[in-house]
């Protein structure tokens, strides 16, 4: 391992001391390291580094001589990351700051361990995959980043009123969802939105998309697991003229006549597990399956 980039959210200056401790352990071993631009400045301005490092700000300055991705934060900034690494195979290891955390696993304390871990080899690679979507008419309102990891999720904007989600699995007519809107996610995203309302927990190597609706109106409506190789149509009506079209954690406003051409990306992201790590071992520890604390005091 040679060269590494950084990248955390632009406000998170909570995260100066897991950056410092990456930052010192990298320099031990000689690695070099390059930070996303807006998050390096949210520490170069008051000093907070030991000293200068180079930055990148967009995709175009990241190569596959790049040997890891680390991210500081919670899923969300794995996600936001992911625009910067596309098609490249720079594998990603999340460091937790935040929350739940079923993409950034590695805790606060176990920094100076998974550098190690990372020298020896002694980790898998998880292909993770992605979904695109294209519009008709096209928008730019993704710019180039016409792909999510999670979920692209359609939604109604500025309104009470349902919105009514046309669903065609490989040109055929499924369903008519009327409903707050509807949520196709990858098995990466199925412990995220999908969860919250509902959705099956599927395992990563599935191959699969998971079909959920938000609050539909139809209540014999249910989540649908759909092969990865179907490619999915989206046609939205409602009261309004426009609707919500999200890609992880990136939204933009879509007008209604767009219709949404969706299906599996043809890249994947790579993902570090540790030889102590699994899926159903972060399932159990973050959703306390099996847990029992009924009779735990109170703290």
């Amino acid at each position: 391992m040679k060269k590494v980039a950084i990248y955390g959210q632009p406000y998170n200056a909570a995260a100066i001391k897991e950056v410092l401790i990456l930052l010192e352990e990298l320099e031990k071993k000689n690695i070099v390291a390059f930070f996303e631009e807006n998050f390096y400045n949210l520490f170069s301005k008051d000093k907070s580094l030991p000293r200068k490092y180079p930055t990148f700000s967009h995709f175009n300055d990241l190569n596959n001589s790049f040997d890891f991705l680390f991210t500081i934060g919670g899923d969300g900034t794995i996600l936001r990351a992911v625009t910067y690494i596309r098609d490249l195979d720079i594998p990603i290891l999340g460091i937790n700051t935040g929350r739940l955390g079923f993409l950034a696993t590695i805790q606060k304390d176990e920094i100076k361990e998974a550098i190690e871990l990372l020298l020896k080899k002694e980790y898998d690679i998880q292909e993770r995959a992605l979904l695109s979507v294209k519009t008709i008419p096209e928008t730019d309102a993704f710019s180039e980043f016409y792909f999510a990891l999670n979920e692209i999720t359609v939604a109604r904007k500025n309104t009470t009123s349902m919105i009514g989600v046309k669903t065609y699995l490989d040109d055929e007519y499924l369903t008519n969802y009327w409903a707050d809107g509807l949520i196709i996610s990858t098995p990466t995203g199925s412990t995220g939105y999908s969860l919250s309302c509902n959705g099956p927990v599927v395992l990563l190597n599935s191959k699969s998309i998971i079909i959920t609706p938000i609050a539909p109106h139809n209540l014999n409506a249910r989540p649908l697991i759909i092969s990865d190789n179907t490619k999915i149509r989206l046609e939205i009506s409602g009261r309004e003229n426009d609707f919500l079209m999200s890609l992880d954690s990136r939204i933009a406003t879509i007008e209604k006549k767009t219709q949404l051409f969706i299906e599996k990306a043809p890249f994947t992201i790579q993902s570090i597990l540790f030889k102590n790590q699994s899926f159903l071992k972060t399932l159990r520890g973050k959703l306390l399956w099996g847990e029992d604390t009924r009779n735990k005091p109170n703290t």
